[in-house]
């Protein structure tokens, strides 16, 4: 009888102890290896015994509990360690096709998988408890239950509760931060024996959360096969939902084509709750979010900074002289420059040794301390800004960029533009023509810094001159559509200025599209167009003006010795008079706004 509650206590039912379950066999139900682990304990003593008590009969079930515990561990862990999923070279398409089909509703999960081997561990535990007990029992010349008992214990009060938490990760399908979270909150029960065990547990399941943490911040590579980090694609987001938004796939492909690093900063990667643990604060996640964008910006370099990195170098050492040749020569000079070098320029292998480092030490630690993961995050956050920012500040010089967009797109240079103007006052007096009006915009464009910027402004060959619209479109509701767009004379539709469409275009290289993106060059370009016409409107004021200024001077010399003449010619001033004052409220109007716009802070 003990030796078949030995065998009971190891999940080996027979004739004196059976499982319910399996005597459904009769009826056409089997267990299968697979089946959904039991809700109630079904190991229990053949009714047909009769040489036991009642009293016996209950401790005796009550002990056998463990072996039903253990095994449904056991299936648990069985299957969640299962790595069938893993598909080798050899295996036929017809198999792999029928093993999927039957696998459909299963996803593998490592943190799952972690959590198994966790569970391990304190099984071979209690397995060794047992053969100790059979070994004492084998030495004793008259064994008894209380033996039994005696040496299994403690695990009255650790397997009922794993036996709980494997139920719960069961049937709500716990995986990743999840179940991270759900052993955090079982960890807080005041037994033990049973924390020690789901502190081990915890210990398995961070490990896992640490390997993709340096794998994230280290190299800037994402490991989630199964969608179990905090850290997701944007596109797996958009799967998991159902749907593709066109929307973002759109953006990432305006945003650069040639880049993928650049997408992945903007739109590529975010956090996603549901899987970040409890005991992880979202300012410690936008932290390991930030450096794992950062490192993986630095370790990927664009194909265009090395050749341009090269390039400012060999200028630097040969002279500012020699720009243009050197230019020349590395635009047909087809050698390649490596780019493992440049990606340990930007990150040194140092450096991202000392971070991984610091991961290390926390993955050695027993438990997990909030305090020192922060501190270690801060720290590996400051680490990939500080390369980060001498890559976009220093060597791209995004002060200077800045710089160029304030002096073109916001007017800095004012010299230039009220040159441009003068230079185009008669082109813009008259409308423009659809197919030359940006040619011939971009003459008195030319003129005017040929006239005012100097050849050491660098930024004016990024600046482009556009006309992608001509203005405000005005249609009557009288005239047919067709009609409108081409009349007897040919003219495109009428605007209520065409002009204001002009346009300035700002080619940026990498890595400053990680600040000056299409939508803020978008912005930007908004910014010019009103502050052009201010600039216009104001020149005209001023024009107007000084046209009637003169015209008043002119008459006033002609007649002045004329009483006659000089008498008919005041009513005249009088009559000009309240256009003049319109004028001066107009322009103390521009004027103001100009400098609200441009000066006030």
């Amino acid at each position: 009888m003990l030796h078949e509650i030995l065998l009971a206590l190891v999940g080996c039912t027979g004739d004196l102890i059976i499982d319910e379950r399996e005597h459904h066999k009769s009826l056409g139900i089997p267990l299968y290896p697979d089946a959904p682990i039991s809700d109630q304990c079904c190991f229990k003593l053949a009714s047909d015994i009769s040489f036991i008590d009642r009293s016996e009969r209950d401790l005796i079930e009550r002990l056998i509990a463990l072996g039903f515990y253990y095994r449904e561990l056991d299936r648990f862990t069985t299957k969640s360690r299962n790595l069938s999923w893993i598909r080798s070279g050899d295996v036929s398409p017809s198999n792999r096709a029928s093993e999927l089909s039957n696998r459909k509703t299963e996803k593998p999960s490592i943190y799952r998988r972690a959590f198994a081997n966790g569970l391990v561990e304190v099984l071979s535990v209690y397995r060794s408890v047992v053969l100790q007990i059979e070994q004492k029992l084998l030495s004793e010349t008259m064994p008894i239950l209380a033996t039994v008992i005696q040496g299994l214990n403690k695990f009255f009060v650790v397997l009922p509760p794993l036996y709980e938490l494997v139920l719960e990760i069961e049937r709500d399908d716990l995986r990743g931060g999840k179940l991270l979270n759900l052993l955090h909150k079982r960890f807080h029960c005041g037994v033990p024996e049973l924390q020690a065990c789901i502190q081990r547990l915890l210990w398995h399941g961070h490990q896992v959360l640490y390997n993709q943490l340096a794998s994230w911040m280290v190299y800037g590579t994402l490991q989630d096969h199964h969608g179990e980090f905090f850290i997701r694609r944007q596109e797996d987001q958009n799967m998991e939902y159902g749907s593709s938004i066109p929307d973002t796939s759109e953006k990432l492909a305006r945003l650069s084509a040639d880049d993928t690093s650049l997408m992945d900063w903007h739109l590529g990667f975010h956090i996603f709750l549901d899987m970040l643990p409890e005991n992880i604060h979202m300012h410690a996640a936008e932290s390991i979010l930030f450096a794992g964008k950062a490192i993986k910006i630095l370790r990927n370099p664009s194909p265009g900074f090395k050749f341009q990195d090269a390039l400012c170098k060999q200028q630097t050492g040969k002279g500012s002289q020699n720009v243009h040749e050197s230019a020349a020569h590395h635009r047909f000079h087809k050698k390649p420059i490596s780019g493992r070098i440049i990606g340990e320029e930007l990150l040194p292998q140092s450096e991202a040794d000392k971070i991984e480092i610091m991961l290390q030490d926390l993955k050695e630690s027993l438990d997990f301390h909030k305090r020192s993961f922060e501190c270690s995050v801060d720290s590996i956050r400051a680490i990939a800004a500080s390369h980060l920012w001498q890559l976009v500040v220093v060597r791209a010089d995004l002060n200077g960029h800045l710089k160029a967009l304030k002096d073109y797109f916001l007017l800095a240079k004012g010299d230039f533009f009220q040159c441009f103007l003068e230079e185009s006052q008669q082109l813009m007096r008259l409308p423009p023509h659809q197919s030359t009006a940006e040619i011939d915009i971009i003459v008195p464009f030319q003129m005017a810094a040929i006239k005012t910027i100097s050849q050491e402004d660098k930024y004016f060959s990024r600046v482009s001159l556009r006309m992608p619209s001509f203005g405000i479109t005005v249609k009557s509701s009288q005239v047919d559509l067709s009609k409108t767009k081409t009349n007897a004379g040919g003219s495109s539709e009428t605007s209520l200025d065409g002009w204001d469409g002009i346009a300035l275009e700002y080619s940026v290289d990498w890595p400053l599209q990680l600040f000056f993106t299409k939508e803020v060059l978008s912005k930007y370009r908004t910014i010019f167009q009103y502050l052009l016409r201010l600039k216009r409107t104001q020149l005209e004021l001023e024009k107007s003006w000084a046209s009637v200024m003169h015209q008043d001077h002119a008459d006033f010399a002609r007649h002045h010795n004329d009483r006659m003449n000089h008498s008919t010619s005041q009513p005249r001033r009088q009559h000009f008079r309240p256009m003049w004052h319109v004028r001066e409220h107009m322009a103390f109007l521009i004027r103001n706004l100009q400098f609200y716009i441009q000066v006030e802070p």
